[in-house]
């Protein structure tokens, strides 16, 4: 019965590899995106460190910080 399951009708090598090589995908897609996020993340907490008021405001002023902001309905 799992012999049947994993064989498919003939087509179950396709349908693994498929799978596999969208889980790879996925997994290596996130792990980049983690990889970048903790980079830019520690990258703002060594120039900015914990925000207060007036470093908010630093960062609020500078033109790329506007540009991603403006995007935001919510600030």
């Amino acid at each position: 019965m799992i012999s049947e399951f994993l064989n498919m009708n003939g087509y179950g090598l396709y349908v693994w590899s498929a799978f596999l090589f969208t889980f790879i995908s996925i997994t290596t897609l996130f792990l980049i995106t983690k990889i970048q996020y903790v980079k830019e993340r520690n990258k703002f907490l060594s120039k900015f460190g914990a925000l207060d008021s007036k470093k908010a405001e630093t960062a609020k002023s500078q033109i790329i910080n506007k540009e991603i902001l403006s995007s935001n309905q919510f600030i």
